[in-house]
């Protein structure tokens, strides 16, 4: 008899199509080599190679996320109830041992929907969710008004909340979210189906603490980086303001252009993004390299002078500025995010006053100083490199939970 662990991985996408998905496959593959039973359960394929290869289980339901969905009504319907993952859960759940298997759920609003929770209260198995985002409280999952470019503070599914069009694709958007928001919260009860929570920046434990249910236990696991110690740099003082990522407008990307115009620098965007080419006719200075692959960002980070983090919504922990870290590598970031949580302020890098291109011009005057730079560059290093968030460090601590989850059960 197998007394392992079945650690069942739910999310959208079963391929790496961004962050969380990069974050929840990994993991699995790293899982399986440390003795435990992880199986994928995703919507979308097609399926990650590597889970294959490694022995992984996947359950892929075969269906189109909700933006590739060719009909655009079947897309609506599937992302508020997707009857097919309650389904598909059930049958699952209903082969594992109750006892030796843990639900991780870390994405649902791209592909699943809610439908898969019903399964897993009735299978009665211990559940544990992930914030890569805020999609559980905020119908639009970032507690951002993207319409008006600001950090939302009204109660969600509030008159007031349902009354706003923040979303950017239009208010018809934003009330199909809504509905799904509903078909979550008070069909799915997802909130109240996790025992567990994970947050991955004590920033974003401060965003959630407050919508959280009374009894939840909520655990810090950073998520872990890929990064290289290539040791501390050899020219620290050398090279660009450098920005990495999306080239959107929550981003901050525009408040960083006009920030490096004040202050007399050119801004380096590595990315791509629908704000590119608005970026383009209105800073043509600006120095735009378009996407880049991983291995070119990272040589791109170390040849770099400072990182700046501009974002203007909370984010939950931006792989970027651990990456950027690990490299040595001095960071600007706004005071309004989770970035803010890996900086420590005047020491390997500054905070800035979101949104005020004033504040974070007078920042990148401050980093036009080799000398500060150089040692901004090493405090960088060596608080990165004293506790590395690696995948094994990664996985020791997601084991010990699922371990005291199983043992929580028992008793």
């Amino acid at each position: 008899m197998n007394d392992r662990l079945h650690i069942v991985i739910v999310l959208d996408h079963a391929s790496l199509t961004g962050g969380q998905a990069k974050v929840a496959l990994e993991s699995a593959l790293a899982l399986k080599q440390a003795g435990f039973e992880p199986i994928v359960f995703a919507s979308a394929g097609p399926v990650e190679p590597r889970l294959t290869e490694a022995g992984v289980e996947v359950v892929c339901l075969g269906q189109h996320d909700l933006v590739s969905n060719p009909s655009v009504a079947a897309g609506a319907i599937q992302g508020i109830w997707n009857p097919k993952a309650t389904r598909e859960m059930k049958k699952l759940l209903a082969r594992l041992p109750k006892d030796r298997t843990i639900v991780h759920v870390h994405g649902w609003a791209k592909a699943l929907s809610g439908a898969f929770a019903p399964a897993v209260r009735a299978a009665g198995v211990p559940a544990l969710y992930t914030f890569h985002e805020y999609y559980l409280f905020c119908p639009n999952g970032g507690f951002y008004n993207y319409r008006d470019s600001h950090v939302c503070h009204l109660e969600p599914r509030s008159v007031a909340c349902w009354a706003t069009n923040c979303d950017n694709r239009g208010y018809p958007s934003k009330i199909w979210r809504g509905l799904r928001h509903v078909a979550m919260q008070d069909v799915a009860r997802m909130p109240k189906l996790f025992s567990d929570y994970i947050v991955i920046s004590n920033f974003q434990s401060e965003i959630v603490s407050q919508y959280l249910p009374s009894d939840a236990r909520v655990h810090r696991i950073s998520n872990p980086i890929d990064a290289e110690n290539l040791g501390r740099k050899t020219a620290p003082a050398s090279g660009d303001f450098l920005f990495v990522g999306r080239i959107s407008e929550e981003k901050g990307v525009f408040f960083f252009a006009e920030a490096a115009r004040k202050a007399g620098v050119t801004p380096v965007f590595a990315g791509d993004g629908p704000a590119l080419e608005d970026l383009r006719a209105k800073y043509p200075e600006a120095l735009l390299l378009g996407w880049k692959s991983p291995a070119e960002v990272k040589q791109i980070m170390r040849d770099a002078r400072v990182l700046v983090f501009p974002s203007v919504w909370y984010e939950g922990q931006p792989l970027t500025v651990l990456e950027a870290k690990a490299t040595g590598l001095p960071i600007i970031v706004s005071d309004a995010c989770a970035g803010r949580d890996e900086v420590e302020d005047g020491v390997s890098g500054f905070w800035f006053k979101s949104q005020d291109s004033d504040d974070l011009a007078a920042k990148l005057e401050r980093l036009k100083d080799d000398a500060l730079v150089t040692t901004m560059s090493n405090e960088a290093y060596d608080s990165y490199w004293a506790d590395p968030p690696t995948m094994a460090r990664h996985i020791e601590r997601l084991g010990a939970l699922y371990t005291e989850m199983a043992a929580r059960r028992e008793h």
